[in-house]
């Protein structure tokens, strides 16, 4: 793995690119595997073609729609989800003050690792997708099926929706006040091991839009997809059906906006100040998760700095609008940020083939 060293990156040695091994499990539970898989790939099957024949071109936030889509998480065994919500106590969600969770007119910037986060997002959300550029503000609304396509797609998965114009998320925004938008600003996948660097497209949001940032894990880790291709769209599907549960952790971090990035429009606890972390947890909960072990510490900024999209000019404002939504997502998601993008994903894709050829 030496000769892939380039790929590292350099401050602080993380791979971003390379998949996640399975962890270890017996030989004599392959016949358990394969029967849990054969079971549950027809209900899928069935489930998607609901949704793609039917479901999907009813009203956004129905009830058939949100039906089907916690089907579409439910049939593999994504069960369990560890939420937690940064400045909100144990079980006091509903009771505290209005604006912890994203809502009708917010964005959403969210980890981008695995098909699952769009899954899971698309079923507590039901928001509007996007794409976005690597050396532009503008992003792209996408479908559902566009994004879990776009999450096997290398070098740029816009290519997947060329058809499809850019915009600003300020038009889109004010086109839909009743839709969450969901931004992947890392525009392409990874590891879960490290953010990897921004695009700027975020600095295209009105500076008064509330921006959630939103991390997401997995338990086993291996469900991933930081490598594109068909070949692993199917080891992911054998992954993900063949094993009994998953477990999902989620981080929502307090609302920002460009108007204010540094600090969240609602005031966090002193526990989220002073340690940089939530201990408030909603929804299923664990006394120990199995993330716990995992250590949290962003690292310096000037990782992401190097090579941010020389293409775009961004004043200190926007640079600092920036570096706050990514050290918050770096910090939910207890990983580090790292200075490598889509185009060293590429580069690293096509070297990995090379290899294999």
């Amino acid at each position: 793995m030496e000769k892939y060293g380039q790929y590292r990156d350099k401050s602080t040695g993380i791979a971003p690119f390379f998949s996640v091994a399975p962890p270890a499990s017996s030989p004599l539970l392959l016949p358990w595997h394969i029967l849990l898989f054969t079971i549950r790939i027809p209900f899928l099957i069935v489930a998607w073609l609901v949704w793609l024949l039917a479901v999907q071109w009813m009203p956004a936030g129905s009830m058939f729609r949100k039906a089907t889509q916690w089907c579409l998480l439910g049939i593999p065994g994504v069960w369990w989800i560890d939420l937690q919500v940064d400045g909100v106590r144990r079980g006091s969600l509903a009771s505290g003050p209005k604006g912890r969770l994203p809502g009708t007119g917010t964005i959403i910037a969210s980890s981008f690792t695995s098909p699952l986060d769009v899954l899971y997002l698309a079923a507590i959300f039901d928001p509007i997708f996007t794409l976005s550029e690597p050396k532009s503000r503008k992003v792209r609304p996408i479908s559902l099926e566009s994004a879990l396509a776009s999450c096997f797609a290398v070098p740029n998965p816009l290519e997947l929706n060329s058809k499809v114009e850019p915009t600003e998320l300020a038009k889109l925004t004010k086109r839909n006040p009743n839709r969450v938008i969901v931004v992947f600003p890392e525009s392409t996948t990874g590891n879960g091991r490290g953010i990897l660097r921004f695009s700027p497209s975020l600095l295209s949001a009105l500076p008064n839009t509330k921006i959630y940032p939103v991390s997401l894990r997995y338990s086993p880790p291996d469900v991933v997809t930081p490598m594109p291709g068909w070949i692993e769209a199917l080891k992911f599907i054998w992954r993900l059906n063949s094993r009994q549960t998953h477990c999902i952790r989620v981080r929502i971090g307090g609302p920002m906006s460009l108007a204010a990035p540094s600090v969240s429009t609602l005031e966090a606890s002193p526990a989220v100040k002073s340690t940089g972390r939530s201990n408030n947890t909603v929804g299923k909960s664990y006394d120990s998760n199995f993330f716990d072990d995992f250590e949290a510490s962003p690292s310096p900024k000037n990782n992401c700095d190097d090579g941010t999209d020389d293409e775009v000019e961004m004043n200190d404002s926007e640079r600092r609008a920036l570096d706050s939504v990514a050290d918050s997502l770096a910090r939910l998601g207890r990983v580090k940020r790292v200075g490598l993008g889509v185009q060293e994903k590429a580069e690293f894709v096509h070297a990995w083939s090379k290899r294999r050829a």
